[in-house]
């Protein structure tokens, strides 16, 4: 048996070395996880072979020879997570590659899907080997369905934020990098890890959000936005002849298709207002960057301000006109004295 063991391991050193020369020449990566296999194939499990192979010639007794075989298949079953391990371990390992440097969220998924997958390896392991080792495990599962349920309860709040990790790299609603909106916070997206999210703010502060309370919030994602919608007024003097009232939404559509990277939709004259006629005008941003808005913002607010200068438009602003009439003259007079065109009273 000894003899075998040492035949099983010349054999295996010789395969991993000629498979890794050559996996070293070829595009194909199935040769390495083939040299990974093998690499983690354990001397243990050489010799379970090894001793599966020659009891049969041994004549041991009955007992001995059932008691041995459970060993055998346990280490089997060990061998087989290992070997589950490593097509787990080459997997991740090809789809990081992939993502690495291009995609974050896409790397965090891969590490907690690799996570899973290896949780649920091990376990189905774990109960395959004590079923082997004769231990009831129907009624093992029942009760830790039991177990489950109250450590679920206890656990309710770290489980959500782990579901809701696992719901934001699967579904995606934002991704390391974007700027987002959650309520009255707003910030670019550092981090997404497997219990909270954090954001860095305008302001430079780190902002923390549980992952379930993230997922509870109405989220808005400017990351994501094709073009920026932007709706404005403003507001002209009542004085303003109809001449010229009618001619402001040309002006505007002028002064707004002259800018880059903007679309016009339209202006009109929308109201009477306590002191201004008021007009409403929208305008798109091919773009969605804030600092490019804003410069276009200024450059159409800086034109019309020219252009209704050249015109003789003027803006409103908050004005009250008083009117006052009377038919006598005022004057200061004493109590004692009558007023013009009274008689005093005796």
């Amino acid at each position: 048996m000894l003899a075998m063991v040492a035949a099983l391991s010349f054999i295996k050193g010789l395969i991993v070395k000629r498979l890794a020369a050559f996996a070293g020449k070829t595009k194909n990566d199935i040769d390495d996880l083939l040299a990974s296999m093998l690499v983690q194939t354990k001397f243990w499990f050489l010799l379970a072979l090894s001793l599966y192979l020659t009891i049969p010639f041994l004549h041991l007794p009955g007992e001995i020879t059932r008691v041995i075989g459970k060993i055998i298949i346990t280490l089997a079953f060990l061998q087989a997570a290992l070997w589950g391990n490593a097509i787990t371990s080459f997997f991740v390992g090809r789809n990081l590659k992939a993502k690495m440097g291009e995609d974050e969220v896409g790397v965090a998924t891969v590490y907690a899907l690799g996570f899973v997958a290896r949780l649920v390896l091990w376990a189905v392991i774990l109960l395959m080997v004590l079923d082997n080792l004769g231990v009831d495990i129907t009624a093992l599962v029942a009760g830790l369905g039991i177990g489950g349920i109250a450590a679920a309860l206890a656990l309710q709040n770290i489980l959500g934020d782990l579901f809701g990790s696992l719901s934001i790299l699967l579904d995606k609603p934002f991704v390391i990098g974007d700027f987002i909106v959650i309520d009255n916070y707003m910030g670019t997206v550092e981090h997404i890890g497997l219990k909270s999210t954090r954001i860095r703010s305008l302001s430079g502060e780190q902002l923390v959000f549980s992952n379930s309370d993230l997922l509870s919030s109405r989220i808005r994602n400017y990351k994501r936005m094709y073009e920026r919608r932007v709706v404005f007024s403003l507001g002209v003097t009542y004085e303003t002849p109809y001449e010229k009232l009618v001619r402001i939404p040309a002006l505007i559509r002028e002064i707004i298709e002259a800018q880059p990277q903007v679309r016009f939709n339209r202006a009109h004259f929308k109201e009477y207002g306590a002191f201004s006629l008021n007009f409403e005008i929208v305008y798109y941003v091919l773009n969605q960057d804030y600092n490019l808005y804003m410069d276009v913002q200024q450059a159409i607010n800086l034109a019309i301000f020219h252009r209704f200068k050249e015109e003789g438009i003027d803006f409103a602003y908050p004005t009250q006109t008083l009117y006052l009439y009377t038919n006598t003259p005022l004057f200061p007079f004493r109590a004692h004295e009558t007023m013009p065109g009274q008689e005093a009273k005796s």
